[in-house]
């Protein structure tokens, strides 16, 4: 006798059919229509529907900030996030942050500072990064250290990381004040 669940496995009568959810995303400065199922997450859409593979799939559980991006400007793990729930809004992925073939300005100071080492977290790291500047609570490297704690090295580069990311706000701090 089969088990209620192997029959269903084998029945011949077609699974029922999922309504799929029609949501705008503004992707990288590019309008995208998409449909797609009402559990699935932005970093599924992002990787899997888009093609922007720079945005890594780390723990899948919100742990690791492999997968942050920013969204209306602000960052978050978008393995959390269902992309119904972001129907309307504006995400930035690490492709998005470059101005064409100008780096932006964090990337720069990634690579000055080596502030990378497998490179893996790296996209998670810049786009938080990004996301803390845009906040300006950060006033320390202690600060930057808090409130990047949700992204995760393997390879042990936060000191650099740290001094990448000052290194910008100074930039920042510099330009808004007309020092140089």
């Amino acid at each position: 006798m089969k088990s209620p669940a192997k029959a269903a496995l084998t029945s011949k009568e077609p699974a029922p059919s999922v309504e799929k959810c029609k949501i705008t995303l503004k992707v990288n400065g590019v309008l995208q229509r998409i449909e797609v199922a009402p559990w699935t997450t932005l970093l599924d859409v992002l990787r899997d529907r888009l093609n922007l593979t720079g945005t890594k799939k780390g723990c899948d559980h919100g742990q690791c900030g492999a997968c942050t991006v920013l969204v209306n400007g602000e960052r978050i793990v978008s393995c959390l996030t269902l992309a119904v729930m972001q129907d309307g809004a504006e995400v930035t992925t690490i492709e998005g942050l470059a101005a064409g073939e100008e780096l932006h300005p964090l990337q720069a100071a990634f690579i000055e500072h080596d502030a990378f080492q497998c490179g893996y977290c790296t996209p998670g790291q810049i786009c938080s990064a990004a996301g803390l500047i845009n906040e300006g609570r950060a006033k320390s490297p202690g600060d930057i250290r808090e409130l990047m704690s949700g992204n995760l090295c393997r390879c042990g580069a936060y000191q650099n990381i740290v001094a990448a990311v000052q290194e910008v706000m100074r930039t920042k701090d510099n330009d808004e004040r007309g020092e140089p």
